[in-house]
């Protein structure tokens, strides 16, 4: 009961934040945008506008919503349905992964932070769990209590992801607002797009945080 107690309500939003980023995007990818252009034409135009298209590609990745930018590759990938769509969902998310190859050029915080933790994080995400069941089956303290620390981790890279996310797409608005990609009519349904995948992160966050104050709780002796 415990448990149903903290996860329930982030359960409920990270259900909510996927039936609403899918159906948002699937209505806004019929929505034609009245500049024309595609994704791939609107993340190279950004990318031109801040000076870093040299540095920077577009290419396209195979699935849906699987969009992102690789800043080892120093790539923006946007996936099928994005990259060469003219529509506002497709010009949305674009200027969105573009957004975060803007941060990367300018050295923004909070992203710098999460590329030095991605290699703690990929190792605590695998390690913790086991760690963590094997303590509460063995009612080992030790081992409960480093599953926790790593499981720390976790919820940090989490907790670190949203302001990144938030920035990327506040500096999506800008660049298509300034540079005339959209017209300001257009704007309000960008933000829907951008707000709802900016859902599915909020939820993710507070899941992870909802799971480790159930873990320390029970560590603390509180599960009864």
């Amino acid at each position: 009961m415990g448990y149903l107690l903290f996860i329930l309500p982030a359960f409920i939003l990270s259900i909510y934040a996927q039936f609403k980023v899918k159906s948002t995007f699937n209505k806004y990818s019929q929505v034609r945008s009245s500049r024309g252009q595609n994704g791939s034409d609107v993340a190279s135009t950004i990318l031109r506008r801040n000076g870093i298209s040299g540095r920077v590609n577009v290419e396209p990745v195979s699935g849906s919503l699987s969009d992102h930018y690789d800043p080892t590759a120093k790539k923006v990938r946007l996936s099928e349905p994005v990259y060469g769509s003219n529509s506002i969902a497709a010009v949305g998310i674009a200027a969105h992964e573009v957004g975060h190859a803007i941060q990367h050029a300018e050295q923004y915080g909070p992203l710098e932070l999460r590329h030095k933790i991605v290699p703690v994080t990929n190792f605590a995400s695998s390690a913790s769990f086991p760690i963590l069941l094997i303590g509460f089956i063995m009612n080992s303290l030790d081992l409960v209590f480093i599953g926790i620390v790593l499981f720390s981790a976790v919820v940090l890279f989490h907790v670190v992801t949203l302001p990144v996310e938030l920035n990327a797409s506040r500096r999506a608005v800008v660049q298509l607002s300034e540079s005339g990609l959209v017209s300001s009519s257009e704007l309000p349904a960008v933000k829907k797009v951008l707000g709802a995948a900016a859902l599915t992160y909020l939820a993710a966050t507070l899941m992870a945080v909802a799971n480790l104050l159930y873990y320390l709780m029970i560590f603390m002796g509180g599960d009864e």
